[in-house]
C-alpha cells in the first residue's frame, strides 16, 4: 500500500536516531490493546467489583471469561490494532513473580479465551505451587482499577473537523514565528487516522504539502516528533526499519524492537510497505545487515508467521521447556536453533506458560538462563521475545526508563514509543511504570526534556 504524502526520499535522516552509542532501549511500535482489567495477584478471589462488571467477590467468573466495564479484555478499540492473540491468562506465584526485575501481570488475559484454566496439577491459573526459585522480588501490584476500555492516551477527537485543523495550522505558521502552542493543541488531541485526514485536507485547500511546511518551521527533536505523529504507523515501522539499516552501521535494536513484538498481520504489512515505499526487501537488508543467529531470528519475525492460535496447550509447554534445557543448560554448548525454533513460531501466551513450566522444571528461569546461554544482539531478540509476552508495557516501560537514565537522552527511542503506543497501550506502560520506579513518566519527562518538545511529548503522555 502507498502513503500519500510519503515520498521515500521525503525524509531526512532524523537528527540522531537513535545516537550512537545509545542503541540500548528499544520500544516496539507493536499494536496490542491490552485487556481491560486484571484480577489480582495471588490468584484467590476478585475483589468486589469495581462497578459492576464483575460478578461479586469470592470465586471466578464463569468460565466465558469477564465483561470488564469496558468491553471484553480482547475487544479491539476503535482505530486500534487487531486484538492481541491468545487465551488463558496464568497468575505469579504468590510469593512473588517468577522473573528477576521484570513485573508480570497477574492473570493477563489476553484477549478471547476463558479466564481461568486449571493448570496441570489442578491449581487454578493464579496460585502456582511454591514459589519461583531465587526469591525474586514480588511483581509491582497491579492498580486496583484499571483503566476501562481502551489504552491508549489519544483517542480520536469528537467532532472533528479536518479543513478548521488545517485551516488553524496554516495560521499557526503564517507570517513571523510559529505559534508552536497551536500546533500542540491540535496535534496531540488527534488520532494517528484523524491526522491523515489533516494532512489531505491542507494539500487540497492550500496546495501545499503539510509535512514540507512543518519541516521548515521546526527543527531538532520537536520536528522528529511532529513528523512521527504524522506517519501512518506501518510506514512509520517500515520507515524505523529503514532508517535503522541505511549507511554505516546498523541500529540493531531498532530492528528487534520492532520485528520481535509485532502481530503478524503488521508485520506483513510492514514488509508490503517497506517494498512499496522504498523498493526493497526487507528480509534482503536485513540478511546484508546481519549475520549468524541474530540474522535467523530477524528472517523467522519478517515472515510473519507466529502461531496466533488463543489457546494454550500445556503439553506442549512442558515439552518445549524440556527442548529449551536440553538446548541450553543440559548440555555443554548450546543448540541455538532450537530456541529459534520455538521463540519464533509459538504465540506470546503458550510462550508464558512454556516459561512458567521450564521455571518449575530447571529452577531456574528462562530469561536468565538465555543470558547465561547468549550474548550481544541475539540475546537480546530472544529476550525481548520473552519480555514481550511476559509483560509488554513493562518491557516499554523499562526501555522508556533506560532512553532517560544517566546522562543524555535517547530522544529518538523515547520519542518512538510515546508515539508509536500512544493509542495502544500508554495508559497500562505508565502505570508499570510508576511501579517500577516509583516516580511518574511524566515527571521524567518533565525533568529531561524542555521547550515545545516537553510541552508535546507531556500533552501526548497526559500528564
Amino acid at each position: 500500500m502507498s502513503y500519500p504524502g510519503y515520498p521515500p526520499t521525503g525524509y531526512p535522516p532524523f537528527p540522531g536516531y537513535p545516537p550512537t552509542g545509545q542503541e540500548s532501549s528499544f520500544p516496539p511500535p507493536g499494536q496490542y490493546p491490552y485487556p481491560s482489567g486484571f484480577p489480582p495477584m495471588g490468584g484467590g478471589a476478585y475483589p468486589p467489583a469495581p462497578s459492576g462488571g464483575y460478578p461479586g467477590a469470592g470465586g471466578y467468573p464463569a468460565p466465558a471469561g469477564y465483561p470488564a466495564p469496558g468491553g471484553y479484555p480482547g475487544a479491539p478499540h476503535p482505530g486500534g490494532a487487531p486484538s492481541y492473540p491468545g487465551g488463558q491468562g496464568f497468575g505469579a506465584p504468590p510469593g512473588g513473580a517468577g522473573f528477576p526485575g521484570y513485573p508480570q501481570p497477574p492473570t493477563q488475559s489476553y484477549g478471547g479465551g476463558p479466564a481461568q484454566v486449571p493448570l496441570p496439577g489442578g491449581f487454578p491459573g493464579g496460585a502456582m505451587p511454591s514459589q519461583y526459585p531465587g526469591g525474586q522480588s514480588p511483581y509491582p501490584s497491579q492498580p486496583a482499577a484499571m483503566t476501562q476500555g481502551t489504552h491508549g492516551t489519544i483517542r480520536p477527537a469528537a467532532n472533528f473537523d479536518a479543513m478548521r485543523d488545517a485551516e488553524v495550522l496554516r495560521k499557526a505558521m503564517k507570517g513571523f514565528g510559529t505559534d508552536e502552542q497551536a500546533i500542540i493543541d491540535v496535534v496531540a488531541n488527534r488520532s494517528n487516522d484523524q491526522r491523515q485526514k489533516i494532512k489531505a485536507a491542507f494539500k487540497t485547500m492550500y496546495g501545499k504539502d503539510l509535512i514540507k511546511d512543518l519541516k521548515s518551521e521546526l527543527s531538532g527533536n520537536m520536528e522528529e516528533l511532529i513528523l512521527a505523529l504524522f506517519m501512518p504507523p506501518t510506514y512509520y515501522d517500515a520507515w524505523s526499519l529503514r532508517n535503522a539499516m541505511k549507511g554505516a552501521g546498523t541500529q540493531e535494536r531498532v530492528l528487534i524492537e520492532i520485528l520481535c513484538s509485532r502481530t503478524n498481520q503488521e508485520i506483513r504489512e510492514i514488509v508490503r510497505c517497506y517494498q512499496s515505499e522504498f523498493g526493497r526487501d526487507l528480509e534482503k537488508d536485513i540478511r546484508s545487515d546481519t549475520s549468524g543467529h541474530f540474522e535467523r531470528l530477524l528472517v523467522s519475525m519478517c515472515q510473519g508467521n507466529r502461531d496466533e492460535n488463543q489457546n494454550v496447550n500445556h503439553q506442549l509447554a512442558q515439552e518445549d521447556a524440556q527442548r529449551l534445557y536440553q538446548a541450553g543448560e543440559g548440555r555443554l554448548g548450546t543448540d541455538e536453533s532450537c530456541f529459534n525454533m520455538v521463540l519464533a513460531t509459538r504465540s506470546f501466551p503458550q510462550l508464558k506458560a512454556t516459561m512458567e513450566a521450564y521455571s518449575r522444571m530447571a529452577n531456574r528461569d528462562l530469561l536468565s538462563s538465555v543470558s547465561r546461554e547468549f550474548s550481544g544482539n541475539v540475546e537480546s531478540g530472544l529476550k525481548t521475545i520473552l519480555q514481550c509476552a511476559l509483560n509488554r508495557p513493562a518491557f516499554f516501560a523499562e526501555r522508556l526508563y533506560y532512553s532517560m537514565k544517566g546522562a543524555g537522552t535517547d530522544d529518538s527511542t523515547l520519542v518512538r514509543i510515546v508515539v508509536t503506543r500512544s493509542e495502544i497501550d500508554l495508559v497500562q506502560i505508565k502505570q508499570m511504570f510508576s511501579q517500577m520506579y516509583q516516580k511518574t513518566l511524566g515527571t521524567v519527562i518533565a525533568s529531561d526534556t524542555s521547550g515545545d518538545y516537553r510541552k508535546l511529548l507531556l500533552a501526548i503522555v497526559g500528564q
